[in-house]
């Protein structure tokens, strides 16, 4: 409910930022010559729509408002289902029509492109969800002081926002997650203090294969599961057995860093094993509570299908793979190319990468625990000139130097998977020069009612170079 000592202002939303909340401008009357300029952020808002915003610091030059009363509304507003959605930082956009969503993600990657001169449209229609909820395989839930669990409030990392629900991650994850929320509650189990650096609970991170079945719980604490929270541990243990049989993974993992992640400095298994199976495009992967794997698995579906559409492999051919994790799409290539070598920075990643080739019958790859950068030196020794090269690098990019690396070693191919279109311009940018043309843009909504947008893109090495 907005301040009732903040100022009533009324203004458009002319456009949506980068976190999905509306944007607007007031001109503020000085008494003087000029009139100033107030920046407003209006979360829950749509573009075009007129509205009434609750403004506690009109004097700041931008400042957020809260939405007092919707004047004119956008044709594609909805009711948000979620009964958390108004404080809750998991979505953003569960307020706009899905259809709405899919076009401003589009217009999201059109607008990256324009941004480096290359032609919009390239960039094809976004391939959204036929049913856009429950879809995340894996959610990571933060302990209030109190003990109470949920999400962070939008706009106040510091808040938590107790919940009841989640219409995004799997209903059977939610369930097994409650559990834990009520029991967490009954043995009156304190939360942790970041400030103060005290208090028991941390987070709960839950995944589940949607294939397989099997779910993870993992617990983050700041003390191990004995002593004086032995019954409490052992409890936990028998109620997530007897009433969720599909939990073949229960952890309880000590962190004391003062680092918010969810890291841990000891494992304790309480139940089952330390890793559960999963499944996607009918290869088999191990997953630990910190595996990197994609959290939308029938959208990561489309994702492996039209990198394989895009890069054509041969058993003839070649194939190196930056930032390859741990083989959700070295696996696929790889049963279709003579040899592939990936590359990731991250030693878990490649281990299990190598595991889950083994595990798969696939012996025609190798994996390389090295920075991009200078992995691929070390590799092309090896291969020689690659057909295909794909990669799939974090928000920030591979960056200049890796781009530039990429459009030396001169493969026929290159396929980018990219989770930033912003940085994804960039990149593909610097192999212009190299002799390289963008054919094609795919943009796919693996976080429907979130402003996140994946791509897939294919570049080719024009004749003659």
């Amino acid at each position: 409910m907005p301040n009732s000592k903040a100022e009533i202002m009324e203004t458009k939303i002319n456009h949506l930022d980068k976190k999905g909340s509306g944007r607007a401008v007031v001109w503020r009357d000085t008494g003087q010559e000029n009139p100033r300029k107030l920046k407003l952020m209006v979360p829950k808002t749509l573009p075009g729509e007129k509205v009434r915003v609750s403004v506690e610091h009109p004097e700041a030059k931008r400042t957020k408002g809260a939405l007092a009363e919707l004047l004119e509304v956008h044709p594609e507003r909805t009711a948000a289902p979620c009964p958390h959605f108004d404080k809750c930082g998991g979505c953003a956009w569960q307020h706009w029509q899905y259809e709405g969503q899919l076009k401003q993600k589009t217009a999201h990657v059109k607008d990256a492109l324009i941004s480096q001169g290359f032609n919009p449209e390239l960039v094809r229609d976004t391939i959204g969800m036929d049913k856009p909820w429950h879809y995340r395989n894996k959610m990571e839930f933060t302990f209030a002081p109190d003990g109470s669990m949920g999400l962070h409030e939008q706009g106040n990392f510091r808040n938590i926002i107790p919940l009841e629900t989640c219409l995004i991650a799997g209903e059977e994850m939610t369930a097994a997650v409650m559990e834990v929320a009520d029991w967490a509650k009954e043995h009156a189990l304190s939360g942790y203090v970041k400030d103060a650096h005290e208090g028991l609970l941390r987070h709960l991170m839950v995944r589940q294969s949607f294939i397989t079945g099997e779910i993870m719980l993992g617990l983050f604490a700041t003390e191990g599961p004995d002593g004086s929270l032995a019954a409490a541990a052992d409890q936990l243990k028998k109620r997530i057995e007897q009433k969720y049989p599909q939990v073949k993974s229960l952890l309880w993992l000590v962190n004391t860093d003062w680092a918010d992640r969810t890291q841990a400095e000891e494992t304790h298994l309480l139940s089952g094993r330390d890793f559960i199976y999963d499944e996607i495009g009918g290869y088999r992967y191990r997953l630990w509570f910190d595996t990197f794997f994609q959290t939308n698995p029938t959208q990561a579906q489309k994702l492996i299908d039209l990198a394989l559409e895009m890069g054509q492999p041969k058993e003839t051919e070649k194939m190196l793979e930056l930032f390859c994790g741990v083989g959700t799409f070295s696996l696929p290539f790889a049963s279709k190319v003579g040899k592939l070598a990936g590359i990731e920075i991250v030693e878990s990643s490649i281990e299990s990468a190598k595991r889950n080739a083994a595990d798969n019958g696939i012996s025609n790859t190798y994996f390389l625990a090295e920075n991009a950068r200078m992995g691929i030196d070390q590799v092309l020794e090896d291969l020689g000139t690659p057909d295909i090269l794909l990669l799939d690098p974090p928000r920030a990019g591979a960056g200049g130097k890796v781009m530039r690396k990429i459009g030396r070693a001169q493969p026929r191919r290159v396929i980018y998977v990219s989770c930033n279109p912003e940085s994804f311009a960039v990149d593909v940018k610097e192999l212009e020069q190299f002799g390289y043309s963008l054919k094609e843009v795919q943009p796919v909504d693996l976080f429907p009612h979130t402003v996140h947008v994946e791509c897939v893109a294919q570049l080719i090495l024009k004749e003659g170079n």
